[in-house]
């Protein structure tokens, strides 16, 4: 079920922050963040963010036409290593 549009997109305050703080920086740095159910706001366009996929750190490049996803879209967290019936075949 979608989110109302009377409350807007749900991104975690601190997000904001450190974006803000990066672009005021000039720095080219990954922003580590945890909140893969944060939308991607038009502020974050050119930052890289290092999203947690419960491993490790997937680094994800925001571009426009990413405007209005879920950081966790872009962070798979299962890696799929193909069916084991698949690899018997080609033998």
């Amino acid at each position: 079920m979608a989110r109302s549009v009377w409350k807007g997109p749900f991104i975690d305050g601190y997000l904001i922050k450190k974006a803000d703080a990066t672009r005021a920086s000039g720095r080219r740095e990954i922003i580590k963040i945890w909140s893969r159910r944060s939308t991607i706001l038009p502020q974050f366009v050119g930052l890289t963010f290092g999203v947690y996929n419960g491993h490790k750190f997937i680094p994800v490049f925001v571009t426009e036409n990413m405007i209005g996803h879920k950081f966790g879209e872009f962070a798979p967290t299962r890696t799929y290593y193909g069916h084991g019936a698949d690899k018997k075949a080609k033998r």
